[in-house]
């Protein structure tokens, strides 16, 4: 794994590369996309911190691990590659979109090509507006979900929300899940807004407590009584 992340991000979180920890799970992803299919592609690993650079960071959504099967994982959570079957936990996550804000999700112009009209499912757009879409985990072997847990993106990725509280203010930090809702204890609540409800997922979300969340307007309504450009979603 060769570490290429944006500069903005490289000057706040250097001080990891050069741990223990992170020497050894470098040599792990090495290792894992050597012997196998692993995604996302190796050069959208640190995708998330390159288009959204630190200086231009509005909103922390976070994620835990990305999808694990071909064409769909593009180093940002909840996001597919343009062109692929939405997921049904985004399905649920644009629909809320459409229903809180109005906003109506772009066609996807690849599956138009191919004869399909179905939605893009792709948040580089969201990306590029200053939202990190950040996985806990930010790689996974093929075909299996969880596969590279616990060998140290996880003391990564905390270090990086860790240093957005601090050294950010007035961020929109949105929760969705018990394990995303486990981070809020790195984030000082004093200075940023915390928006938490159930994973999108069906299996949680048809149960209560996602749709209706409008956790896009409410992000929207704090962004800009901050003075802050808000998200078109």
């Amino acid at each position: 794994m060769q570490v290429n992340i944006e500069p903005s991000w490289n000057e706040v979180i250097k001080g990891e590369f050069d741990k223990d920890y992170f020497v050894k799970l470098t040599q792990f992803v090495r290792r894992e996309y050597a012997s196998g299919t692993c995604y996302p592609p190796a050069g959208k690993i640190f995708n998330a911190f390159a288009l959204c650079p630190f200086d231009r960071l509005k909103v922390v959504i976070i994620g835990q691990d990305p999808y694990h099967e071909e064409g769909q994982a593009e180093g940002l959570c909840f996001s597919v590659s343009d062109g692929t079957e939405l997921p049904p936990s985004l399905v649920n996550i644009l629909k809320e979109v459409k229903d809180d804000t109005g906003a109506v999700p772009e066609l996807s112009a690849i599956a138009l090509a191919r004869g399909r009209k179905m939605y893009n499912g792709s948040l580089i757009r969201w990306a590029r507006q200053g939202v990190l879409l950040l996985n806990a985990t930010l790689t996974v072997r093929a075909h299996r979900a969880g596969s590279h847990q616990r060998q140290g993106w996880e003391t990564f990725t905390d270090a990086v929300i860790s240093a957005v509280s601090q050294r950010k203010s007035n961020i929109v930090f949105i929760l969705w899940g018990n394990y995303a809702r486990s981070k809020k204890a790195l984030i000082d609540t004093g200075k940023h807004f915390v928006l938490e409800a159930v994973h999108p997922s069906p299996l949680s979300a048809n149960r209560g407590g996602w749709f209706g969340n409008r956790h896009f307007s409410l992000c929207n309504q704090y962004l800009i009584s901050n003075g802050i450009t808000p998200i078109n979603w």
